[in-house]
């Protein structure tokens, strides 16, 4: 597997007509799409320029609108216009589509093979939004609910009429209900979501799952007579909360089509204010040198100025190959968790994919001495590093050849890759430099792996000695004095072929009940190294796993003056 085919990830667009696109489905490297249906009366197409500011691009909103009625090109401009989402194409990327009736109103069969039309277009999971005003919204209310909810990241109705209770989707959606009718029609809404009242804010009534507040329902029964209004509370109370996310039995960015692999997950929109998140973006100049360095900086608000001195952990991100730079801060869930545990984040733009320089490993380093330096707050001792796919691999290597800077290191998606060369570290010089250190310096280590991986696939009694996380996990057995993995025996585990401490399967609520195998493998009493397989996942950040991976950091430190581990259960 070369670097090249560590992949990101992408917003969920739909391709204007004629336009050449990479296929999913095997019909070589672009290929020219079919005409929009003609009931698509106006596009908005969604944004990807920018610089180092903003939001990056990934599971940027699409918003599927369906109007009161049919609409010409220039009504339907204006009503997007109206809305208001122009604006969330500058802050958010976000693209709109006005999708009239295919016939003289809206049909339940002929519409709803539309809207499978067009998001199978779209071909990859992510932020898909539905707005629905008068007709439009009975429409949405009628079908979209019970046959599509699952597939979509949040509805927004104006003026809908109430439908008959029973036949939502289990899985619910999160939906803003607005306008006439509005008390009787999120009814179905709230049974859809298992949801419960929570009070009223701004006049509006709030209801959401006890179990996964994502799913949350918004009635707001006031005369909505100002829809960009409308709309912009919408997007506060609802929109902006998540996205809809795919990567069950496949790897998200392949590809899909409506209904093949399940109900997608809900997974939080990370925008860091509304966590209580200062983000600072560092752009650092070199002299002699055409582009700058790039980081962002994430921090919980009280402790950019009150923490004491040497108090606060930090957390560096490596995204994944040719990723935007923000990718793990608001796809891993770390930023989310720095909030609630109060520790730093840093996401680095080490491989200088982004109009920034490449850092390699001794400007991470360097990066890191400067962020200490500055921030008297941060904690040198607890310095961790985790990354996704190249990432992943970056961090890896990190762990081993800048061993004196972190407590421990982990991975999403990518272990060790044998062709895989930044300057000096392949693999040869990754596993020397590891049995060089052989019980001399120790260094915790948490795997992470989806074991539907199409992209970093996971291990079989054949392949495994040349798998890249076997690899990884070797290495660092090596280096902590343990013994290697040099067999695989699925009797013993079902999962990891060989024996593990502390083992137990997480059940989760996200998608179809996507659920995680976890074990340890310990070094006397210390737990050195926390494996963690999500079953029947593909290649991303499956954000649960940020939890299970802090919790197995925040028990290691390194003293600043032996650099020896310290372990604190």
């Amino acid at each position: 597997m070369s670097a090249a085919s560590l992949l990101c990830a992408a917003a969920l667009c739909v391709p204007a007509s004629g336009q050449h696109v990479p296929d999913p489905h095997g019909r070589g490297p672009a290929y020219q799409l079919p005409p929009l249906p003609e009931s698509v009366v106006y596009t908005l197409p969604a944004s990807y320029g920018g610089g180092f500011d903003g939001r990056s691009y990934n599971f940027a909103p699409q918003f599927f609108i369906y109007p009161d009625g049919a609409l010409d090109a220039k009504e339907a401009e204006a009503l997007v216009d109206e809305l208001g989402i122009p604006a969330y194409s500058k802050s958010d990327h976000a693209g709109a589509m006005v999708i009239n009736p295919a016939g003289a109103k809206y049909d339940s069969e002929a519409d709803f093979e539309v809207f499978v039309e067009l998001f199978n277009r779209a071909s990859r999971s992510g932020n898909l939004k539905v707005v629905g005003i008068g007709e439009g919204a009975d429409f949405v209310n009628e079908v979209l609910l019970p046959r599509a909810a699952d597939h979509i990241a949040g509805i927004l109705t104006i003026d809908g009429k109430a439908v008959k209770p029973g036949r939502e989707k289990s899985y619910g959606v999160p939906a803003y209900v607005a306008g006439k009718n509005a008390a009787r029609a999120a009814k179905a809404y709230i049974a859809a979501d298992g949801a419960v009242a929570c009070g009223e804010q701004d006049g509006v009534e709030i209801y959401e799952n006890p179990d996964e507040t994502l799913l949350r329902v918004v009635v707001n029964s006031a005369p909505a007579e100002d829809l960009g209004a409308v709309f912009a509370d919408a997007w506060d109370k609802l929109l902006c909360r998540n996205y809809r996310f795919n990567n069950y039995k496949h790897t998200q960015y392949m590809g899909a089509q409506f209904g093949q692999f399940g109900p997608y997950e809900l997974e939080p929109y990370m925008i860091p204010e509304k966590f209580g998140i200062v983000r600072n973006i560092v752009v650092k100049e070199r002299p002699g040198e055409e582009l700058p360095w790039l980081w962002y900086e994430y921090w919980p608000e009280e402790l950019l100025d009150g923490a004491p001195e040497r108090s606060v952990p930090v957390v560096v991100l490596l995204h994944g190959n040719t990723n935007d730079p923000r990718t793990q801060a608001e796809t891993s869930g770390f930023v989310e968790l720095a909030a609630e545990e109060k520790f730093f984040v840093v996401e680095m733009e080490w491989q200088g994919s982004r109009s920034a320089g490449a850092m390699g490993h001794d400007g991470v380093e360097a990066v890191l001495y400067e962020l200490t330096d500055k921030y008297p707050q941060l904690d040198p001792s607890r310095i961790y590093c985790e990354g996704l796919s190249a990432g992943s691999i970056t961090s890896t290597q990190l762990g081993i050849v800048k061993s004196h800077v972190f407590a421990a290191v982990g991975g999403h998606s990518g272990g060790l890759l044998g062709s895989f060369n930044r300057g000096a570290y392949g693999l040869r010089s990754i596993l020397a430099e590891a049995a060089q250190k052989r019980g001399g310096v120790e260094m915790p280590y948490c795997g992470v792996l989806g074991t539907a991986d199409d992209v970093v696939p996971f291990y079989n009694e054949d392949n495994f000695r040349d798998n890249n996380y076997i690899l990884a996990w070797n290495a660092y057995l090596t280096m902590n004095g343990l013994d290697t993995i040099d067999s695989i025996d699925f009797d013993v585990d079902p999962v990891f072929g060989f024996s593990l401490s502390d083992r137990e399967t997480v059940t989760t609520l996200k998608g179809a009940g996507i659920s995680m195998e976890t074990g340890v493998i310990r070094k006397g009493e210390v737990p050195m190294i926390r494996l963690v397989a999500v079953n029947d996942y593909g290649h991303w950040n499956f954000k649960p796993t940020a939890r299970v991976m802090w919790d197995f950091f925040k028990h290691f430190s390194r003293d600043q003056k032996t650099y020896e581990l310290i372990y604190t259960p």
